[in-house]
């Protein structure tokens, strides 16, 4: 069950974005699994990629055809991740891309695909070729619920974001979809997110909008430290909404599509977390007073990333020593842990580096059953600070993929 509000919004159309999906039994029955996006021609398209060593077919694929043509359609199922699965796998990625191609009349190049899955096992191929037809037919431009129910896998509820926004007297639109319960600290996005705008957007500053929103989003969410190997986050600018293209940071319209941008992803993010596997909590790390950002999230992900932490969370058990724990071993040079401030909300458990003298176990434990709290840190070293967000670890994460296969 997800914590909190997980509801899907109005899905606001993105003009220039088509979606299309279909059940092609690609390893469940009685569900929609096949899922194509078509962007209008002109379309500018980024994306960012797992780091995982052992990347999926469809990730090396997908690379690929961004450094050679503008993409026109995704394709994307559910069900097998088209990863581990050699030689053959990258020409089943490419013939799917090939299948597309000659049902849509533009070159394979044009086509970016996507799996999600299990790690291993080779695609169905004739039942997912079959589908394609039929998801191409079903294109339309307010099909975006489908499609974000269509990308699920172990997720218990599909992941939406829209937002409209005006800009010199033009209404645009960013409107976006995610995937992910498990397997996710992503060193680069998530499972699967695709997110449009109609917005005109020079294509050089797509793919910077995209890295800036992603750090700040997908990079700061963990549920259980795994990076996978199909990790994919698409943002395409189809500059259908009309208005003179923006194509410098000092245009002032830049820095509004900018904080759209960060606060859909961020609620993508977000949703992920809170729809963690077997999750009953939704936790934010914030670590401050680091000399950067990168030690701050080095403490934070070491906090959030510590099985005895969410373990003690999710029993809503005050054992602070844990966090402390997890503080010490973070790779932090020279850090002076009499300095070192801890609080759970506005409880306040560890003061320069010891018992706060006014904390109480009853304090401490009511925190601790909140289905959502803030666990902050603060180094007193500096003044940089970020936040991580993660989930409690449940007896239900064990259930779920134990029997993930079956």
């Amino acid at each position: 069950m997800a914590v909190g509000d997980v509801s899907m919004p109005h899905m606001h159309v993105v003009k220039g974005v088509k979606i299309g999906s279909t059940e092609a039994h690609v390893r469940y029955p009685n569900r929609r699994d096949l899922v194509v996006f078509e962007f209008a021609e002109k379309t500018h398209v980024a994306g960012v990629f797992t780091q995982n060593a052992f990347c999926a077919a469809p990730v090396q694929v997908s690379k690929a055809h961004l450094l050679e043509a503008d993409p026109r359609y995704l394709v994307i199922n559910t069900g097998n991740a088209n990863a581990g699965t050699g030689v053959v796998g990258l020409n089943n990625a490419k013939q799917t891309c090939q299948t597309l191609a000659d049902i849509t009349g533009v070159t394979a190049a044009q086509i970016l695909p996507f799996s999600t899955g299990v790690i291993g096992e080779q695609l169905p191929m004739p039942r997912l070729l079959a589908g394609l037809q039929p998801a191409v037919s079903d294109l339309n431009e307010a099909h975006w619920d489908a499609a974000a129910t269509g990308i699920m896998t172990t997720d218990t509820t599909p992941k939406g974001a829209s937002e409209q926004f005006k800009l010199d007297g033009v209404v645009y639109t960013m409107t976006g979809i995610s995937k992910g319960a498990g397997m996710i600290r992503p060193n680069m996005a998530t499972m699967l997110s695709f997110v449009a705008t109609d917005a005109p957007i020079a294509k050089h500053l797509v793919q910077q909008l995209l890295s800036i929103a992603v750090n700040q989003s997908f990079n700061r969410i963990t549920i259980d430290g795994d990076t996978s190997t199909n990790d994919s986050c698409i943002f395409a600018a189809t500059g259908q909404a009309g208005g003179v293209e923006i194509s410098t940071e000092q245009d002032v319209r830049y820095a509004a599509i900018l904080e759209v941008f960060i606060r859909v992803m961020k609620r993508l993010a977000q949703l992920i977390v809170r729809d963690g596997e077997g999750a009953t909590k939704f936790i934010s790390v914030t670590v401050e007073g680091g000399l950067d950002t990168d030690e701050c999230c080095e403490v934070a992900y070491s906090i959030a990333h510590s099985p005895l932490v969410k373990t003690a969370i999710f029993a809503s058990d005050p054992n602070w020593g844990r966090i402390l724990c997890a503080i010490g071993y973070a790779k932090i040079k020279n850090l002076d842990v009499e300095k070192v401030q801890v609080w759970l909300d506005e409880v306040q458990i560890c003061k320069d580096g010891g018992a706060a003298a006014d904390y109480t176990e009853e304090a401490g434990a009511r925190v601790m059953q909140q289905t959502e709290m803030t666990i902050r840190v603060d180094l007193g070293r500096g003044h940089a600070k970020d936040t991580v967000y993660t989930c409690d670890l449940s007896y239900d994460y064990v259930k779920i993929n134990a029997d993930y296969r079956s």
